[in-house]
């Protein structure tokens, strides 16, 4: 295996299954997108034209932005709240690791560590701050890509008027769509953080050693 693989090989792995999950969704959205369109004796659309209907950016965006606001909240979480026995967790008591300390900033430490000011005020946070910020975009995504779907699926049932993204902002539509998502991902970690102070995954860093006690939190 090339180094340049084997020192990247999560993030290929990941986002190589991200291409195929979205190949897939693109496929199978596509049909079932045409599917509907048949139904109202609308002309079917070419997998090309597809990718730019409402129907994909509200399935793709609804998501992403339920991920990104999990991962960004719970980012920003576990840097002030504990759960003791949670590999999940920072110890109890413990507020800024020793390198956090800018003070300490070394040579090779990145530049706005070195510069200080609000350089490194930014990037003392900037990892919350970016997953929120593709949050945002993909709540936007959602919201546009929603909108047309739904002005879409509106004039093919009854020939109403198309709506704009403002309205459709507050329609129950559109927050079923991201309470069912948020939900499930706020689950999904929370399972993830209990269940990690009684089992383990032999070699995984989001697990303690097979050998660490169920009270000892931290990974």
């Amino acid at each position: 295996m090339p180094r340049w693989l084997r020192e990247n090989a999560l993030t290929v792995a990941m986002l190589g299954a991200f291409l195929v999950f979205l190949a897939l969704q693109s496929v199978t959205g596509w049909q079932v997108h045409n599917e509907e369109l048949t139904q109202y004796g609308a002309a079917p659309l070419s997998w090309w034209a597809y990718l730019g209907t409402g129907h994909f950016a509200e399935a793709v965006f609804e998501n992403w932005e339920s991920e990104f606001l999990q991962m960004g909240g719970y980012v920003l979480l576990t840097a002030y709240l504990v759960q003791k026995g949670s590999a999940e967790s920072k110890p109890e008591g413990q507020d800024d690791r020793p390198d956090d300390d800018p003070r300490r900033a070394k040579p090779d430490s990145p530049w706005p560590v070195r510069v200080g000011g609000f350089p490194l005020a930014v990037y003392r946070n900037s990892l919350s701050l970016a997953l929120l910020l593709i949050f945002a975009g993909s709540f936007l995504g959602h919201l546009f890509g929603g909108v047309a779907e739904y002005n879409q699926e509106q004039a093919l049932e009854s020939g109403a008027a198309p709506i704009g993204a403002w309205q459709f902002l507050f329609t129950s539509d559109f927050w079923f769509q991201s309470m069912q998502n948020w939900q499930s991902e706020f689950l999904a970690v929370g399972v993830l953080i209990l269940l990690s102070i009684v089992l383990r995954q032999h070699a995984s860093p989001e697990s303690k050693p097979v050998t660490a006690a169920h009270a000892e939190t931290g990974a």
